[in-house]
């Protein structure tokens, strides 16, 4: 099935240069590995490089990289993810994530906190957008 029709939801409301990247390393984890959930993965690890996932959809990060441990892998397994969230960020930037997703208690969390935090925030979110 061609990647634009199974675009995730967060994606669909995101810029079209993370639309774009998804697409492209989804079609090509296709060709490689088949379709499924390996070409998923693939496609969100290759996302991640570039895009962190803030309230219910994606915007580019500062800075180029992995997100987190599980997306730093050349093939990504399943495993535990920080969903999209930058958690190699700094701590400021993620406290100012936190902000802007209006998470309480953000200033006296710690950074693995902030990271958990605004991964609930971003599922809250992406779960009111599908409900609308």
């Amino acid at each position: 099935m061609p990647a634009r029709q199974e675009l995730p939801d967060t994606l669909k409301r995101s810029p079209k240069k993370a639309q774009r990247t998804w697409i492209k390393a989804h079609d090509s984890a296709v060709e490689q590995y088949g379709e499924g959930e390996r070409a998923h993965r693939t496609a969100n690890a290759a996302l991640k490089h570039s895009f962190e996932k803030v309230g219910d959809h994606w915007e580019p990060k500062a800075e180029k990289g992995p997100s987190d441990r599980q997306a730093e892998k050349s093939t990504p397994k399943p495993g535990k993810t920080a969903e999209g969230v930058d958690a190699n960020a700094s701590k400021q930037h993620l406290y100012e994530v936190a902000k802007r997703l209006e998470v309480p208690g953000r200033s006296s969390m710690s950074k693995p906190e902030l990271v958990e935090a605004i991964k609930k925030a971003n599922r809250r979110a992406s779960a009111k957008a599908r409900s609308k």
